[in-house]
Protein backbone atom coordinates (compact mmCIF):
# COMPACT_ATOMS: atom_id res chain seq x y z
CA UNK A 1 0.00 0.00 0.00
CA UNK A 2 1.23 3.36 -0.57
CA UNK A 3 2.33 5.88 2.78
CA UNK A 4 -0.56 6.86 4.58
CA UNK A 5 -1.64 10.68 3.97
CA UNK A 6 -4.06 12.51 5.34
CA UNK A 7 -5.46 14.03 2.37
CA UNK A 8 -5.02 17.66 2.83
CA UNK A 9 -3.33 19.68 0.35
CA UNK A 10 -0.52 20.43 2.54
CA UNK A 11 0.21 17.24 2.55
CA UNK A 12 4.18 16.56 1.75
CA UNK A 13 4.33 14.93 -1.71
CA UNK A 14 7.44 13.14 -2.99
CA UNK A 15 8.12 11.21 -6.27
CA UNK A 16 10.40 8.65 -7.82
CA UNK A 17 11.05 9.68 -11.30
CA UNK A 18 12.81 7.09 -13.13
CA UNK A 19 13.78 6.91 -17.04
CA UNK A 20 12.65 4.35 -18.97
CA UNK A 21 15.63 3.72 -20.63
CA UNK A 22 16.63 0.63 -19.46
CA UNK A 23 16.33 -1.18 -16.27
CA UNK A 24 16.43 -0.46 -12.82
CA UNK A 25 19.33 -1.40 -10.88
CA UNK A 26 20.55 -1.01 -6.94
CA UNK A 27 21.28 2.57 -7.15
CA UNK A 28 17.12 2.85 -8.26
CA UNK A 29 15.99 0.82 -5.50
CA UNK A 30 17.69 2.72 -2.93
CA UNK A 31 16.13 6.02 -4.37
CA UNK A 32 12.83 4.50 -4.41
CA UNK A 33 12.99 3.07 -0.78
CA UNK A 34 14.67 6.07 0.83
CA UNK A 35 11.56 8.27 -1.20
CA UNK A 36 9.11 5.97 0.32
CA UNK A 37 10.69 6.16 3.96
CA UNK A 38 10.90 9.90 4.28
CA UNK A 39 7.18 10.08 2.72
CA UNK A 40 6.10 7.96 5.50
CA UNK A 41 8.55 9.86 8.19
CA UNK A 42 6.82 12.93 6.86
CA UNK A 43 3.63 11.42 7.10
CA UNK A 44 3.22 12.38 3.25
CA UNK A 45 3.14 9.96 -0.13
CA UNK A 46 5.23 8.95 -3.04
CA UNK A 47 4.27 9.62 -6.58
CA UNK A 48 5.80 7.42 -9.37
CA UNK A 49 6.50 9.69 -12.32
CA UNK A 50 7.83 8.51 -15.85
CA UNK A 51 10.77 10.51 -17.49
CA UNK A 52 10.31 9.34 -21.02
CA UNK A 53 10.44 12.48 -23.08
CA UNK A 54 13.55 10.77 -24.59
CA UNK A 55 11.72 9.24 -28.05
CA UNK A 56 14.99 7.19 -29.39
CA UNK A 57 15.65 5.74 -25.89
CA UNK A 58 12.91 5.10 -24.22
CA UNK A 59 10.57 2.07 -24.73
CA UNK A 60 7.19 0.88 -23.27
CA UNK A 61 8.77 -2.00 -22.05
CA UNK A 62 11.28 -0.62 -20.17
CA UNK A 63 8.24 1.14 -18.14
CA UNK A 64 6.40 -1.99 -18.00
CA UNK A 65 9.54 -3.24 -16.40
CA UNK A 66 9.73 -0.42 -13.88
CA UNK A 67 6.70 -1.02 -12.80
CA UNK A 68 7.29 -4.66 -11.87
CA UNK A 69 10.24 -4.22 -10.40
CA UNK A 70 9.10 -1.57 -8.05
CA UNK A 71 6.39 -3.93 -7.43
CA UNK A 72 8.48 -5.98 -6.59
CA UNK A 73 10.26 -4.46 -4.09
CA UNK A 74 7.02 -3.67 -2.18
CA UNK A 75 6.09 -0.26 -3.58
CA UNK A 76 3.08 0.81 -4.82
CA UNK A 77 1.67 3.86 -6.19
CA UNK A 78 -1.22 6.29 -7.15
CA UNK A 79 -2.46 6.14 -10.98
CA UNK A 80 -2.64 7.72 -12.97
CA UNK A 81 0.98 7.42 -13.27
CA UNK A 82 2.21 10.45 -14.95
CA UNK A 83 4.50 10.08 -17.92
CA UNK A 84 6.14 13.05 -19.43
CA UNK A 85 5.56 12.16 -22.78
CA UNK A 86 1.94 12.96 -22.61
CA UNK A 87 2.52 16.35 -21.71
CA UNK A 88 4.87 17.70 -24.64
CA UNK A 89 2.31 20.25 -25.12
CA UNK A 90 2.57 21.82 -21.27
CA UNK A 91 5.99 21.62 -21.49
CA UNK A 92 5.94 23.99 -25.33
CA UNK A 93 3.70 26.18 -23.88
CA UNK A 94 5.95 27.07 -20.93
CA UNK A 95 8.76 27.52 -23.26
CA UNK A 96 6.94 29.34 -25.76
CA UNK A 97 6.16 31.87 -22.97
CA UNK A 98 10.03 32.23 -22.34
CA UNK A 99 10.95 32.75 -25.78
CA UNK A 100 8.40 35.55 -25.71
CA UNK A 101 10.23 37.09 -22.68
CA UNK A 102 13.36 37.22 -25.10
CA UNK A 103 14.43 34.46 -22.34
CA UNK A 104 15.30 31.63 -24.69
CA UNK A 105 17.02 31.83 -28.69
CA UNK A 106 17.52 29.19 -30.49
CA UNK A 107 20.90 27.23 -30.84
CA UNK A 108 21.76 25.75 -34.02
CA UNK A 109 25.03 24.49 -33.43
CA UNK A 110 26.14 20.72 -33.24
CA UNK A 111 28.41 19.11 -30.81
CA UNK A 112 31.34 19.39 -33.15
CA UNK A 113 30.77 23.19 -33.89
CA UNK A 114 30.95 23.79 -30.46
CA UNK A 115 33.86 21.82 -29.53
CA UNK A 116 35.73 23.39 -32.29
CA UNK A 117 34.60 27.25 -31.50
CA UNK A 118 36.08 26.17 -27.74
CA UNK A 119 39.09 24.96 -29.38
CA UNK A 120 39.38 27.88 -30.99
CA UNK A 121 39.39 29.96 -27.55
CA UNK A 122 41.46 27.69 -26.36
CA UNK A 123 43.96 27.99 -28.95
CA UNK A 124 44.18 32.12 -28.28
CA UNK A 125 44.63 31.47 -25.00
CA UNK A 126 41.35 32.55 -23.93
CA UNK A 127 40.18 30.59 -20.78
CA UNK A 128 37.41 28.87 -21.29
CA UNK A 129 34.55 28.09 -17.90
CA UNK A 130 33.39 24.19 -17.13
CA UNK A 131 29.81 23.81 -15.99
CA UNK A 132 29.24 21.86 -12.83
CA UNK A 133 29.71 18.29 -15.35
CA UNK A 134 32.35 19.35 -16.49
CA UNK A 135 31.66 20.63 -20.08
CA UNK A 136 32.63 23.49 -21.51
CA UNK A 137 30.09 26.15 -21.46
CA UNK A 138 28.16 27.44 -24.57
CA UNK A 139 30.50 30.20 -25.80
CA UNK A 140 27.03 32.00 -26.79
CA UNK A 141 27.73 31.62 -30.94
CA UNK A 142 23.90 32.05 -31.53
CA UNK A 143 23.67 34.38 -29.18
CA UNK A 144 23.98 37.40 -31.49
CA UNK A 145 21.63 36.10 -34.14
CA UNK A 146 18.91 38.53 -35.16
CA UNK A 147 15.57 37.17 -34.92
CA UNK A 148 14.99 37.70 -38.46
CA UNK A 149 18.01 35.39 -38.78
CA UNK A 150 16.86 32.80 -36.08
CA UNK A 151 13.03 32.64 -37.93
CA UNK A 152 14.73 32.12 -41.15
CA UNK A 153 16.85 29.24 -40.35
CA UNK A 154 13.88 27.74 -38.00
CA UNK A 155 11.66 28.11 -41.21
CA UNK A 156 13.84 26.42 -43.65
CA UNK A 157 13.94 23.57 -41.01
CA UNK A 158 17.52 23.81 -39.62
CA UNK A 159 17.75 21.21 -36.68
CA UNK A 160 18.02 23.38 -33.63
CA UNK A 161 17.56 23.40 -29.53
CA UNK A 162 16.16 26.27 -26.98
CA UNK A 163 19.12 27.61 -24.89
CA UNK A 164 18.18 29.79 -21.57
CA UNK A 165 19.74 33.46 -22.02
CA UNK A 166 21.73 32.95 -18.68
CA UNK A 167 22.59 37.14 -18.29
CA UNK A 168 18.92 38.10 -19.40
CA UNK A 169 17.46 35.54 -17.05
CA UNK A 170 19.59 36.48 -13.99
CA UNK A 171 18.70 40.69 -14.72
CA UNK A 172 14.83 39.39 -14.63
CA UNK A 173 15.49 37.17 -11.68
CA UNK A 174 18.26 38.91 -9.84
CA UNK A 175 19.99 37.21 -7.02
CA UNK A 176 20.46 35.79 -3.93
CA UNK A 177 17.90 32.58 -5.46
CA UNK A 178 17.71 30.66 -1.56
CA UNK A 179 16.08 27.42 -1.35
CA UNK A 180 15.47 24.86 1.33
CA UNK A 181 17.53 21.69 2.00
CA UNK A 182 17.18 19.06 4.13
CA UNK A 183 19.41 15.73 4.99
CA UNK A 184 17.91 12.30 5.87
CA UNK A 185 19.52 10.02 7.50
CA UNK A 186 21.01 7.75 4.57
CA UNK A 187 21.76 11.27 2.45
CA UNK A 188 25.46 12.77 3.61
CA UNK A 189 25.64 16.41 2.68
CA UNK A 190 28.59 15.43 0.06
CA UNK A 191 30.00 12.91 -2.30
CA UNK A 192 29.32 9.05 -2.74
CA UNK A 193 30.93 6.65 -0.96
CA UNK A 194 30.91 2.86 -0.19
CA UNK A 195 31.64 0.34 2.85
CA UNK A 196 32.91 -2.95 2.48
CA UNK A 197 30.17 -5.38 1.38
CA UNK A 198 27.42 -6.36 3.79
CA UNK A 199 27.81 -10.02 4.06
CA UNK A 200 25.86 -12.66 6.49
CA UNK A 201 27.12 -15.58 7.75
CA UNK A 202 26.19 -18.56 5.66
CA UNK A 203 24.66 -16.28 3.18
CA UNK A 204 26.13 -15.28 -0.11
CA UNK A 205 26.41 -11.71 -1.38
CA UNK A 206 24.27 -9.92 -3.80
CA UNK A 207 27.52 -9.68 -5.92
CA UNK A 208 28.03 -6.07 -5.82
CA UNK A 209 29.71 -3.32 -3.29
CA UNK A 210 26.66 -1.92 -0.90
CA UNK A 211 27.24 1.54 0.71
CA UNK A 212 25.66 2.64 3.92
CA UNK A 213 25.61 5.49 5.99
CA UNK A 214 24.45 3.89 9.25
CA UNK A 215 27.35 1.71 10.97
CA UNK A 216 24.82 -0.71 12.30
CA UNK A 217 24.62 -2.55 8.49
CA UNK A 218 27.65 -4.10 9.93
CA UNK A 219 27.64 -7.70 9.69
CA UNK A 220 26.29 -9.02 12.92
CA UNK A 221 23.75 -6.08 13.55
CA UNK A 222 21.13 -6.42 10.64
CA UNK A 223 18.76 -3.04 9.68
CA UNK A 224 15.01 -3.54 9.94
CA UNK A 225 13.43 -4.34 6.24
CA UNK A 226 11.06 -1.58 5.37
CA UNK A 227 7.58 -1.25 7.28
CA UNK A 228 9.89 -3.06 10.57
CA UNK A 229 10.43 0.31 12.27
CA UNK A 230 11.08 4.03 11.55
CA UNK A 231 15.52 4.63 11.30
CA UNK A 232 15.01 7.40 8.25
CA UNK A 233 15.64 10.98 10.25
CA UNK A 234 14.89 14.26 8.66
CA UNK A 235 17.70 16.63 10.03
CA UNK A 236 19.44 19.25 8.61
CA UNK A 237 16.84 21.69 7.28
CA UNK A 238 18.52 24.87 6.03
CA UNK A 239 18.66 27.10 3.63
CA UNK A 240 20.65 27.44 0.59
CA UNK A 241 21.88 29.90 -2.37
CA UNK A 242 21.48 29.11 -5.71
CA UNK A 243 24.41 29.49 -8.68
CA UNK A 244 22.71 29.03 -12.00
CA UNK A 245 25.40 31.52 -13.88
CA UNK A 246 27.71 28.33 -13.53
CA UNK A 247 25.91 26.44 -15.99
CA UNK A 248 25.70 29.23 -18.64
CA UNK A 249 22.82 29.25 -21.66
CA UNK A 250 21.73 25.71 -20.85
CA UNK A 251 19.71 23.68 -22.95
CA UNK A 252 16.19 23.63 -22.08
CA UNK A 253 14.36 22.07 -25.37
CA UNK A 254 15.76 19.48 -27.11
CA UNK A 255 15.96 19.07 -31.25
CA UNK A 256 13.49 16.49 -30.74
CA UNK A 257 11.40 17.68 -28.03
CA UNK A 258 10.12 21.08 -26.84
CA UNK A 259 11.57 20.39 -23.72
CA UNK A 260 14.42 19.15 -21.63
CA UNK A 261 15.16 17.36 -18.06
CA UNK A 262 15.82 20.64 -16.72
CA UNK A 263 12.49 22.27 -17.91
CA UNK A 264 10.02 19.01 -17.88
CA UNK A 265 11.21 18.37 -13.98
CA UNK A 266 10.40 21.65 -12.77
CA UNK A 267 7.27 22.27 -14.55
CA UNK A 268 6.42 18.24 -13.52
CA UNK A 269 7.16 18.92 -9.51
CA UNK A 270 4.93 22.31 -9.85
CA UNK A 271 1.82 19.90 -11.69
CA UNK A 272 1.78 16.96 -9.41
CA UNK A 273 2.51 19.36 -5.89
CA UNK A 274 6.01 18.24 -5.12
CA UNK A 275 7.00 19.26 -1.96
CA UNK A 276 10.24 17.21 -1.37
CA UNK A 277 12.63 15.96 -3.88
CA UNK A 278 14.79 12.97 -3.10
CA UNK A 279 17.44 12.14 -5.60
CA UNK A 280 21.05 11.78 -6.29
CA UNK A 281 24.18 13.39 -5.52
CA UNK A 282 24.82 14.08 -9.01
CA UNK A 283 21.76 16.19 -9.58
CA UNK A 284 22.67 18.80 -6.93
CA UNK A 285 24.22 21.32 -8.89
CA UNK A 286 21.42 21.24 -11.19
CA UNK A 287 19.39 22.41 -8.36
CA UNK A 288 20.66 25.51 -9.34
CA UNK A 289 19.11 25.75 -12.81
CA UNK A 290 16.03 24.53 -11.27
CA UNK A 291 15.83 27.31 -8.61
CA UNK A 292 16.17 29.78 -11.40
CA UNK A 293 13.52 28.61 -13.86
CA UNK A 294 11.08 28.46 -10.99
CA UNK A 295 11.60 31.88 -10.23
CA UNK A 296 10.93 32.36 -13.62
CA UNK A 297 7.98 30.47 -14.54
CA UNK A 298 6.28 31.27 -11.11
CA UNK A 299 6.79 27.74 -9.84
CA UNK A 300 6.54 26.72 -6.35
CA UNK A 301 10.22 25.40 -5.35
CA UNK A 302 10.00 22.14 -2.98
CA UNK A 303 12.52 21.36 -0.10
CA UNK A 304 15.65 19.36 -1.61
CA UNK A 305 17.64 16.10 -0.39
CA UNK A 306 20.44 14.57 -2.34
CA UNK A 307 21.20 11.38 -1.36
CA UNK A 308 24.65 9.53 -1.75
CA UNK A 309 25.05 7.26 -4.53
CA UNK A 310 25.88 2.99 -4.79
CA UNK A 311 28.90 2.75 -5.75
CA UNK A 312 30.63 -0.34 -7.88
CA UNK A 313 33.14 -2.84 -6.87
CA UNK A 314 35.08 -0.61 -9.32
CA UNK A 315 34.72 2.46 -7.44
CA UNK A 316 32.18 3.86 -10.76
CA UNK A 317 28.50 5.07 -9.90
CA UNK A 318 25.87 2.44 -10.76
CA UNK A 319 24.30 3.17 -14.20
CA UNK A 320 22.76 1.66 -16.68
CA UNK A 321 24.90 2.08 -19.63
CA UNK A 322 27.93 0.91 -17.18
CA UNK A 323 25.84 -2.24 -17.97
CA UNK A 324 25.15 -2.69 -14.04
CA UNK A 325 23.00 -5.50 -12.54
CA UNK A 326 19.84 -4.78 -12.61
CA UNK A 327 16.90 -5.75 -10.19
CA UNK A 328 15.40 -8.12 -13.03
CA UNK A 329 18.89 -10.06 -12.96
CA UNK A 330 18.53 -10.28 -9.28
CA UNK A 331 15.45 -11.84 -9.20
CA UNK A 332 16.63 -14.25 -11.87
CA UNK A 333 19.31 -15.10 -10.06
CA UNK A 334 16.93 -16.06 -6.93
CA UNK A 335 17.69 -12.87 -4.57
CA UNK A 336 14.81 -11.99 -2.94
CA UNK A 337 13.31 -8.14 -2.41
CA UNK A 338 14.04 -8.58 1.04
CA UNK A 339 17.33 -9.24 0.82
CA UNK A 340 17.74 -6.07 -1.37
CA UNK A 341 16.17 -4.00 0.96
CA UNK A 342 18.06 -5.51 3.76
CA UNK A 343 21.24 -4.88 1.93
CA UNK A 344 20.05 -1.21 1.17
CA UNK A 345 20.14 -0.64 4.53
CA UNK A 346 15.79 -0.19 4.56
Amino acid sequence: MPPPHDGSVTEPVLRFAPSPNGRLHLGHAYSALLNWEVAVRLAGRCLLRIEDIDPGRSRPELIVAIEEDLAWLGLSYARPVRRQSEHLGFYREALEGLIRRGLAYPCFCSRGTIAARVAELEGQGRAVQHDPDGAPLYPGTCRSLSSAQAEARIAGGDPHTWRLDMMRALAMAPQPHRFRCFAASDAPSAGAGTLPPLRERGTPSLGTELPSADPRSREGHPLPLIGEGMRVIIENEHEATADPARWGDAVIARRDVPTSYHLSVVLDDDAQGITHVVRGEDLRAATDLHVLLQRLLGLSSPAYCHHRLLLAESGEKLAKSRGSESLGDLRARGVTAEKVREKLGF
